[in-house]
């Protein structure tokens, strides 16, 4: 099977590798987003799908407008592809370039369709505390997500993950299904089922005020929203900027989901079901762990915290540096 891939980001990689490495596909080029100026030196940096196309030997095509490059819109029509994958390639496929191959274009997404239509369906499915996500394939058409699906496969959540995490756990899912997609469509083996635009949600792109963190709001609420838009979420603290990026909300239901150290805590401190303070307020301090602090409905353990121009550091790291007290707040 002749395939031109189209992906940008390491999520895209992990299903590049799985094509490159079965004898049943032939990878034809890939195209991938324009190498963008990054860092202090401001150096031209390479896509993580263009590194491994690059190592590859494949030709690599990088147009800032793909539907309206004619160089690569005469390099499509030219491969005589049977089929484009497309994996968070990052533009938009105009009509004629969905028309090109034979069996059309598929398209891997981070969710079980068709919830999670969109740009950032990882990041939203964690901030709102679903329990499981997964990976479909679909056909794709002219709308966001809305193309026929072909194959889904779902894959739990743990308390404790965050955006990256459960990134590299559904592009392993993907590469693997995409595989299996591909086989059974060659065989004539999967009937595209449309997608019940009634049960559509959309997880659209995070947007600056995404990050902020209110206090005011439940310990499990501010757990999902930094898990999810890890690891730019803000807080203050000492009137200076303060990302928080790994958290635990102390409570007996989650216990079971829970690394063993944390479980330990709430049943070692006897009086943590009666600490209390106002929102963003230490209301203690765990040797080792860090500080916890009352939010608008339970608490809340700081596991790892990013100072502004230093690298993260743990939560018990971060008391030390800051001779951290009790009392003290986050705003």
């Amino acid at each position: 099977m002749k395939i031109v891939f189209f992906g940008t980001p390491s999520f895209a990689v992990p299903t590049l590798e799985k094509l490159l490495n079965h004898p049943e596909f032939d990878v034809l080029a890939v195209v991938t987003q324009p190498d963008k100026r990054r860092g202090r030196g401001n150096q031209l940096i390479p896509s993580p799908v263009k590194v491994v196309a690059t190592s590859a030997n494949l030709p690599v095509w990088q147009p800032h407008r793909v539907k309206k490059d004619a160089e690569t819109l005469t390099k499509l029509k030219e491969s005589d592809a049977d089929v484009f994958v497309v994996i968070a390639y990052g533009q938009i496929l105009s009509q004629e370039i969905l028309d090109m191959p034979k069996l059309g274009c598929i398209n891997v997404h981070g969710s079980i369709l068709p919830k999670y239509r969109g740009a950032a369906p990882i990041q939203w499915c964690l901030y709102n505390g679903e329990a499981e996500t997964g990976i479909t394939t679909m056909l794709m058409d002219a709308g966001m997500d809305t193309g026929a699906m072909l194959l889904t496969a779902t894959t739990p959540i743990e308390l404790l993950d965050n955006a990256h995490h459960l990134a590299e756990k559904l592009a392993v899912v993907g590469g693997d299904l995409l595989v299996e997609t591909l086989l059974k469509l060659e065989h004539q083996e999967i009937k595209p089922i449309p997608q019940d635009n009634s049960q559509a949600t959309y997880a659209p792109l995070i947007k600056k005020e995404d990050y902020q963190l209110d206090w005011s709001k439940s310990a499990i609420q501010l757990h999902n929203q930094i898990r999810g838009f890890y690891p730019d979420c803000n807080a203050s603290f000492r009137n200076q900027p303060l990302k928080i990026t790994a958290t635990a909300p102390l409570d007996d239901a989650y216990g079971d989901e829970l690394l063993s150290e944390i479980k330990e805590i709430i049943h070692k401190i006897p009086n943590l079901s009666t600490l209390s303070g106002s929102p963003g307020q230490v209301v203690s301090i765990i040797k080792g762990m860090g500080a916890i602090v009352q939010t608008g409905e339970g608490l809340l353990l700081l596991r790892e915290v990013q100072s502004a121009g230093k690298r993260p550091q743990s939560g018990w790291d971060f008391v030390n540096g800051s001779r951290l007290a009790v009392g003290e707040a986050f705003e």
